[in-house]
């Protein structure tokens, strides 16, 4: 048989997962077997050639599942089913799907982005993905255009994965790496040497804000697990220290989010802070090509109607 969607694997993935602690290459096999896969499907690559058809499939499995709350991973590399996925199937749909995730609260605000909740809704629960449209509905455009939010969310939401299963050391070379990339502190090397070595009280770290360094700007780094909001004590004391050395420009990021009375002081203070959340991180991340690389690149045409024009 052909290799089943996505959407009809998550099923399989759910009760694999409840079984104890696994990993995509764990259920590839199991899953091949269940569904009486040849060696031939079971490494059947993608048209890009980087990826087994299997193994991706699984994986969007695996990713609708946990942003609704079904799967948890307790590690790198692996997951297992919580006590929400083990509880669905106790009593399970007729079909778990993408329509039936959006009848889960911690899904549906994930697939909307929004959380009104939450005061300040942890970027990994809100990253906006959206579910594909009917194809009956979608003209190809929109179908291309909503793959590639699909995909851009994903990968925004794994950035953020990955930066907190590393440790701080990881992050201060990632704010490093996006400072460089944006044109501040001149080179790797010298951004290097001033963030997380600065010896300053409240600050993590300092960085030229030009090449010639004719300015400076103050870095703050919290590496907060999803939930564990930015309040705005921790804006104050970091505003506080900035008054302290003089300065008047700041830079917060954080693997979170911030409270909506950190956002509000931050935007009142004379001295220029700008806060960068999670989903802020992730997305210049992507943009400077920071822990990212092209996968692919499809080109597109369309008819050149001043060619076949008479005119």
């Amino acid at each position: 048989m052909s290799i089943p969607d996505y959407q009809t694997l998550m099923t399989p993935v759910l009760e694999l997962a409840a079984q104890g602690e696994t990993s995509i290459p764990a259920a590839a096999q199991a899953i091949a077997m269940r569904f009486g896969l040849s060696a031939e499907e079971q490494e059947q690559l993608m048209p890009s050639g980087r990826q087994r058809l299997l193994h991706n499939r699984l994986h969007w499995a695996k990713f609708y599942l946990s942003k609704a709350g079904l799967l948890e991973s307790p590690r790198r590399g692996r997951f297992a089913a919580t006590e929400a996925g083990r509880a669905l199937l106790a009593a399970p749909p007729p079909r778990l799907d993408n329509a039936f995730l959006l009848s889960i609260p911690a899904f549906r605000a994930f697939h909307r982005g929004d959380d009104a909740a939450d005061e300040a809704p942890s970027p990994l629960a809100t990253a906006s993905i959206p579910v594909a449209p009917a194809e009956a509905a979608a003209t190809p455009e929109d179908a291309i255009d909503g793959a590639y939010r699909i995909l851009h969310a994903s990968l925004r939401a794994e950035l953020l994965e990955r930066i907190l299963q590393n440790g701080p050391d990881f992050f201060e070379q990632v704010i490093v790496e996006l400072l460089v990339a944006m044109g501040y502190g001149g080179s790797r090397r010298n951004a290097a040497e001033r963030l997380g070595r600065s010896g300053d009280g409240g600050v993590d770290g300092v960085i030229n804000e030009d090449v010639l360094g004719l300015d400076r700007v103050y870095i703050q780094a919290k590496r907060y697990a999803p939930g564990n909001t930015v309040g705005r004590p921790e804006v104050q004391a970091f505003t506080g220290s900035l008054v302290g050395l003089g300065a008047s420009k700041g830079v917060f990021v954080t693997t979170s989010g911030f409270s909506a009375q950190a956002a509000e002081y931050a935007g009142r203070i004379p001295q220029r802070v700008v806060l960068i959340d999670g989903q802020q991180l992730a997305a210049l991340m992507v943009e400077h090509s920071v822990g990212v690389r092209i996968s692919r690149v499809i080109e597109f045409k369309r008819l050149d109607e001043d060619f076949f024009s008479d005119e």
